[in-house]
């Protein structure tokens, strides 16, 4: 593997493909602090974790439409009212039309209440568990989201990470690309070790540059590939 190249050079690039610096800071996400993570209850976490399994692979337009049916079809996603729920009854609610006739992904609906309730039993509650893991170590976060939960590996926990304010980078095909062509990572991107490779990466830049990990990510994809940002 080689050194990173300097964050600086990746951001003035970045600048000039993106309409110089005051546009390119519009772009950057925003991230909430611990403390303001902690503030979530874990019915508006599962309802976000949930939408984020939804809206993997398909039109996100159409999940966001169908979500207040969600609402009411899962008591408002208060975890311990959704593990009330029989095999029949989410059987039925997935072959809902008023919903998505997806049955894997409105099990995990489920399979995911169980994971925040087993965690607000070691951790107090998935917001506490979430706000307190350190951003130095964020692909772990991932890959206990992955190994707990239901569908959430690949994208979706980043994604539900991202959406939630927590600080976390993301490994878009852009981001990847450049890693692959910077020879930054020699694993796979889904192993133990490319992902050690990447945060090492993204934690050299953090330390560089001062910024978050959303920050950077965002930078990083906007200083290469084809992205219409």
């Amino acid at each position: 593997m080689t050194r990173p190249e300097a964050f600086d050079d990746i951001y003035a690039r970045a600048c000039e493909r993106k309409g110089g610096e005051q546009h390119l800071e519009s772009l950057l996400p925003q991230t909430l602090s611990s403390d303001e993570i902690m503030q979530y209850s874990d019915a508006e976490l599962l309802s976000a974790m949930s939408m984020q399994v939804f809206q993997s692979g398909f039109v996100w337009k159409v999940v966001e439409a169908k979500w207040p049916a969600y609402e009411k079809a899962f008591f408002d996603f208060d975890p311990n009212k959704v593990l009330l729920l029989s095999p029949e009854q989410l059987q039925a609610r997935a072959a809902d039309p008023q919903l998505i006739r997806h049955l894997a992904k409105t099990q995990a609906i489920y399979d995911n209440a169980i994971m925040i309730r087993d965690i607000m039993q070691d951790h107090g509650s998935l917001a506490r568990y979430i706000a307190l893991w350190p951003v130095e170590e964020i692909t772990g976060l991932w890959l206990a989201l992955k190994r707990q939960g239901g569908r959430l590996g690949g994208n979706t926990g980043p994604y539900f990470l991202r959406r939630i304010g927590k600080d976390t980078f993301l490994l878009t095909e852009d981001i990847k690309g450049y890693l692959l062509a910077h020879k930054l990572v020699d694993a796979g991107f889904t192993s133990k070790t490319g992902l050690a490779q990447v945060q090492a990466v993204f934690n050299h830049w953090q330390q560089a540059s001062g910024r978050s990990m959303a920050e950077i990510s965002r930078i990083i994809a906007c200083s290469v590939g084809d992205n219409r940002l």
